[in-house]
C-alpha cells in the first residue's frame, strides 16, 4: 500500500487537489495534512486520514512523513525568509524520513536569476534546495493563475471602473487555471513513471493584457479598457485603495487578496518576456487540453481567486 502526502488542504488549491485526487488514488493511502484540525474535520467525514503538520513547527513533520512514498508541498502564500525557512522545514523533513519522491509547486522562468518577481528569488531557492537533496522529485513549474486576474476584472466590472491599470506593457502569459494546476498536482501524485522531472504547467494560449481583456469583454459584454502604466505608478494606484506591499501587511482593507509587490513585480515579469514560454507539459501529463480563457469567463463564478488561506504560526 502507497503513503501518499497531500499537505495544505486548508488552502484554495489543496483543496482542489483532493478533489481531483478521489478519482485517481484510493482513500487508504491519502493522508491530508493541514495547520489546523478544524479545516480537516471535513476530509475526515469522507473517510479521509488526516494529520496536523504545521510547516514552521518541523516536530510535527517527521512522524507524518515517515517512509511516504510522495510528500506534496505547495508553496506558502507568504513571501520571503518565513517562506523559505517552512520550504526548508519540509525538504529537511522529507530526507530525514525517507521520503521517496517530493512534489513542490514552483512558478514558470524560476530557474531565470534575471526573473524581476519577488516570488522567484523563494521558488527558486525551494527548488535548489530539491535538486540538492537526496530526495527524488517532480517539480511543477505553473504559469499564472487565470483566477486572480478574472477576479481583478470582475471588480473592476463590479465597481463601475472604466479602467485598469497594469505595468504588463505588451508581454505575453500563457495563462492556466487553478483547477488545471491542480488537476497537474493530482496526477503526479498518481504517477510512477516520472523521476527528478521538471515540468511546466503553462496554457497553450498566449495573452497579452488586452488580449485578456478582449476575452473578457466580449464574453461578459462590459468595455472595460486597459491603461499601461509604470511600476512605481501601479504601486501608487495600490497603496491608495490599501493593498500591503508585502505578506506581512494588514489585508481587512484591500479589496485584493494578493500584495502589491508580487503582483507588480509579475507585471514586470511578464513586460520583460519571462512568461513568455510556449512549453507546456500539462497535455502531456493529464491527456487533455487545458480550460479555455473562454470557457473561464463563461463560468465566472467557478474561476475566482478566493482568500488567503494560512494558519501557520
Amino acid at each position: 500500500m502507497s503513503k501518499i502526502i497531500i499537505n495544505g488542504v486548508d488552502g484554495n488549491l489543496g483543496k482542489q487537489v483532493v478533489t481531483d485526487i478521489i478519482n485517481l488514488i484510493p482513500k487508504k493511502n491519502v493522508i491530508l495534512t493541514a495547520p489546523s484540525k478544524e479545516p480537516l474535520q471535513q476530509y475526515q467525514k469522507l473517510g479521509f486520514k488526516t494529520a496536523v503538520v504545521d510547516f514552521t513547527h518541523t516536530e510535527t513533520l517527521d512522524p507524518i512523513f515517515k517512509d511516504a512514498d510522495k510528500v506534496l508541498l505547495i508553496s506558502m502564500p507568504f513571501v520571503g525568509k518565513k517562506r523559505r525557512q517552512a520550504h526548508k522545514n519540509v525538504i529537511d523533513a522529507c530526507v530525514r524520513a525517507n521520503v521517496k519522491q517530493i512534489i513542490y509547486t514552483s512558478v514558470l522562468s524560476s530557474a531565470n536569476p534575471l526573473n524581476p518577481s519577488i516570488e522567484n528569488i523563494d521558488h527558486g531557492y525551494t527548488e535548489a534546495l530539491i535538486q540538492n537533496s537526496p530526495l527524488d522529485y517532480i517539480i511543477l513549474r505553473n504559469s499564472l493563475f487565470a483566477e486572480a486576474f478574472i477576479s481583478d476584472y470582475l471588480r473592476a466590472v463590479n465597481n463601475h471602473e472604466p479602467v485598469i491599470n497594469k505595468n504588463m506593457g505588451t508581454g505575453r502569459v500563457w495563462f492556466i487555471s487553478r483547477k488545471d494546476a491542480a488537476l497537474a498536482i493530482a496526477f503526479a501524485l498518481n504517477n510512477t513513471l516520472l523521476h527528478r522531472a521538471i515540468l511546466n504547467i503553462n496554457g497553450i494560449t498566449p495573452y497579452s493584457y488586452q488580449d485578456f481583456i478582449n476575452v473578457a469583454n466580449k464574453v461578459t459584454g462590459a468595455n472595460i479598457k486597459y491603461k499601461q502604466i509604470t511600476d512605481k505608478e501601479l504601486y501608487q494606484y495600490f497603496d491608495s485603495i490599501h493593498v500591503p506591499r508585502n505578506t506581512d501587511g494588514d489585508f481587512s482593507k484591500s479589496p485584493i487578496q494578493a500584495t502589491s509587490e508580487g503582483m507588480v513585480s509579475f507585471g514586470t515579469t511578464v513586460r520583460e518576456g519571462f512568461l513568455d514560454v510556449p512549453v507546456s507539459d500539462f497535455v502531456q501529463l493529464i491527456g487533455h487540453q487545458p480550460i479555455t480563457m473562454e470557457y473561464m469567463f463563461k463560468h465566472r463564478d467557478e474561476f475566482l481567486l478566493g482568500g488567503r488561506h494560512t494558519t501557520e504560526n
